[in-house]
């Protein structure tokens, strides 16, 4: 059950507003200081949303907010004052206030904020924590069946072909992905694990299997997220999102489909999971104008909350930047074949196949899921002051890194390295704090993509990649060209469902490289394919920005099983399709 705690030091007021508040169904909790506001929402877990007076004689509603924020991030707290001003707004803002309204404040907009509130605190909540706590015997099971996978695998005669140590490989990998799939210990802590398996079981030696963990490519991966914490934190985010929605406009299918291609685009540049939380968040209000819940969900919600994510991903493989896979994969080519794929040549290759595969996404989950509405069903807010210093000088110094990534091939500046310096001079300014940036850093994701990274070293290094290769190659042997890349990318995509997609791509290159002479597919081809094939998992675990928006609750696994599969199949069908013409073309 949801509660709102109201904190105001004037009476009348608080009786009032919390009398109405009670009619319009809110569960309401008061206190006139807020003092014991760290006790009351440890206690009281129910309590989600902070309705908070800024001026108080005790104690200031800055110092409230504060408090909240150190005890429960995920709570959100509307400010409502009568003594308020811009610089005070500013500074709200700043804290993690949700909204900053005055005295006296129209009911029904007041209903509305709280609202809005509300579905963003259960959106973190969710996010953070299991749904449901494990029985032990639950837990009990799938560690047993993590480990006696593994164990049964190991206890098999050797395969002809492959080595002991890739035997042993292959039978703790089983493990590990069960381990991921379930959940049924931190998905962080079994990265680290693998690193320590690897070394326990004498597949790897130490140093080849930590070293992965900070290579290049991963670091590439941590500042890019830590890119899109940044610009959220400045409000760049924002800006995006309102001319988006003044460009859209409020037609559905018009707006939907601009949604979906603009978020793939976005994409492209900034982490999916980060577009994702963007606009996600932007559609929550239309679902609560139509008091449509997790619980009375219906074609529209399904539809948006399976849009978003599917079509974010979509737009992940189109740069270098879009995604911790692509940098792993053109580090991996590089290291292992020698072969180097630039920046520009990247983006030349894989950017048009974007807008393909986004108008796929859109047309697959319609067809599931066809919302009947016609339009949007109220005006979208979307006036916002002018850009701040911060905001500017953040977008600056974001321009130039582009523009350094971009001439990479003439600089020999490590894409990363250019990350490091542009993250140095934004905190060096004072624009956003080093400590705020890793608070708020998903760290579990990060060691994940250290680990699929180390996996991957391993395949190869013990010939377990080039045994699977020997299995999976006779059937795409003497195929055509679209075949034999649509093969690769279900494999792919099939693999991805089970772990991150940096994780995959790490795993499926070891894979599928020795098949290129075989095949005789260009290893660009194979590199270029496999991050792309990623994005289009089956499963809700697949990916980040699916996990998100499962987590909302408006849609389940069986309905996004039915968009899923032929999601995939279709999307990696174009896409053999738009290569294999399109890559002969520019002489690729």
């Amino acid at each position: 059950m949801s509660k709102l705690l109201i904190i105001d030091d004037e009476e009348l007021f608080l009786n009032s507003i919390s009398e109405q508040l009670k009619l319009r169904g809110f569960d309401v909790v008061t206190r006139t200081s807020g003092k014991d506001v760290e006790q009351l929402i440890t206690k009281d877990k129910a309590i989600d949303v902070v309705l908070l007076d800024l001026k108080m004689p005790d104690i200031s509603g800055e110092d409230v907010l504060k408090r909240i924020k150190a005890t429960r991030p995920e709570v959100q707290v509307v400010i409502l004052t009568g003594h308020g001003d811009t610089e005070s707004a500013t500074q709200m803002a700043k804290l993690d206030a949700f909204n900053y309204l005055q005295k006296p404040v129209d009911i029904e907009k007041l209903v509305d904020v709280l609202n809005n509130a509300r579905t963003k605190a259960k959106f973190l909540i969710a996010e953070h924590e299991e749904k449901g706590a494990k029985s032990t015997k639950s837990i009990i099971f799938q560690l047993v069946l993590a480990f006696g996978v593994g164990l049964i695998i190991y206890l098999l005669p050797t395969p002809e072909g492959l080595s002991p140590q890739g035997h042993r490989f292959l039978a703790f990998l089983m493990t590990v992905v069960i381990l991921w799939v379930s959940e049924v210990i931190p998905i962080g802590i079994t990265a680290l694990l693998v690193g320590a398996g690897l070394v326990i079981l004498n597949i790897q030696k130490p140093e080849a299997a930590w070293v992965p963990f900070a290579s290049p490519a991963v670091m590439f991966v941590m500042m890019i997220i830590m890119f899109g914490v940044i610009i959220n934190e400045v409000g760049l985010t924002n800006r995006i999102l309102v001319g988006i929605l003044k460009m859209g406009g409020r037609k559905l299918i018009p707006f939907s489909l601009f949604l979906c291609v603009v978020s793939s685009l976005l994409s492209t540049v900034f982490h999916d999971a980060t577009i994702t939380i963007i606009f996600l968040f932007s559609m929550m209000p239309v679902f609560h104008k139509l008091n449509i819940t997790p619980q009375n969900s219906n074609n529209l919600s399904k539809f948006f909350t399976i849009l978003i994510p599917l079509s974010a991903g979509a737009g992940g493989h189109g740069t270098i930047l879009g995604g911790g896979r692509n940098p792993v994969a053109v580090d991996f080519l590089e290291k292992y074949t020698g072969v180097h794929i630039g920046f520009v040549e990247y983006m030349v290759c894989q950017f048009p196949t974007v807008i393909f595969l986004s108008l796929t996404t859109y047309l697959v989950i319609y067809l599931m899921f066809p919302p009947r509405m016609k339009e949007i069903p109220f005006e979208i807010q979307t006036k916002l002051p002018p850009m701040s210093k911060k905001e500017k000088g953040v977008a600056i110094i974001f321009a130039i890194c582009f523009i350094l990534w971009a001439v990479g091939d003439i600089t020999k500046l490590h894409v990363s390295v250019v990350s490091a310096l542009a993250l140095a001079l934004i905190c060096g300014l004072g624009y956003v704090k080093f400590k705020t940036i890793t608070s708020k850093f998903p760290w579990e994701a990060w060691l994940v993509f250290g680990a699929g990274v180390s996996l991957g070293t391993a395949m190869l290094d013990t010939g377990a990649g080039k045994w699977l290769a020997d299995q999976f190659a006779p059937l795409l042997i003497g195929q055509s060209k679209l075949i034999q890349y649509f093969g690769i990318g279900i494999f792919g995509s099939f693999i991805t469902s089970f772990m991150s997609n940096t994780a995959a791509t790490a795993l499926c290159l070891p894979i599928m490289l020795p098949l290129a002479q075989t095949l005789g597919i260009n290893v660009k081809h194979i590199a270029l394919i496999l991050p792309a094939a990623t994005t289009f998992v089956w499963l809700v675990i697949g990916c980040p920005p699916t996990l998100i928006s499962y987590s909302t609750g408006y849609f389940s696994q069986m309905d996004f099983l039915k968009v899923s599969l032929l999601r995939s199949f279709s999307c990696v069908f174009i896409y053999a399709l738009v290569v294999s013409i399109y890559w002969p073309l520019i002489g690729f």
